[in-house]
């Protein structure tokens, strides 16, 4: 077992490098037992308990490349962290808000990202990953294929209709 962590400081520390790395036991050892995660892509679920973000966390490190974090705000009890990375080709930004208990241990995570296609993408990539890791191949291949065409059109909408509608589009 891991050294306890004693500081607000070390805790936060030790999660970015733990995800910039892609060490589940890292980011794991910074956990409360009963910490809870907000899905930024659904209000459907949360992850709740260490044992659950293990899973969510070994998916996640595969899908979300190239972590690095560029700022950090909060005090006590409570961090936000922003972090740019990729997924698959998509670049992808995402802020993380942290709540730590009274062991400087994370309790809750809720997540933010943008833009939307690479959210598209984060879910064709690990709603399958997470069904497949659960035992469910049937359901993993229904979420697969039914992601492709949510994808395609935010993808395809991002760059041709949202280009034509920016502030600096001139007008035909």
């Amino acid at each position: 077992m891991s050294e306890p962590l004693h500081s607000a400081a070390t805790t936060i520390a030790s999660w970015r490098t733990a995800e910039e790395r892609g060490d589940v036991d890292a980011a794991v050892a910074c956990l409360s037992p009963d910490v809870v995660l907000s899905s930024p892509l659904t209000d459907q679920f949360r992850f709740e308990g260490s044992d659950q973000l293990r899973d969510f966390l070994t998916v996640a490190f595969t899908a979300v490349k190239d972590v690095r974090y560029h700022t950090q705000a909060g005090e006590g009890d409570t961090y936000a962290l922003v972090y740019r990375a990729r997924v698959g080709s998509q670049s992808f930004e995402e802020v993380q808000m942290l709540r730590l208990d009274d062991q400087a241990r994370i309790t809750e995570i809720t997540l933010f990202g943008r833009p939307m296609p690479a959210l598209t993408a984060l879910m064709h990539l690990m709603g399958p990953a997470l069904a497949r890791q659960q035992g469910r191949r049937g359901l993993a291949t229904l979420m697969s294929v039914s992601t492709v065409p949510i994808h395609a059109m935010v993808s395809s909408g991002d760059r041709g209709m949202v280009a034509k509608t920016r502030p600096a589009a001139r007008r035909t």
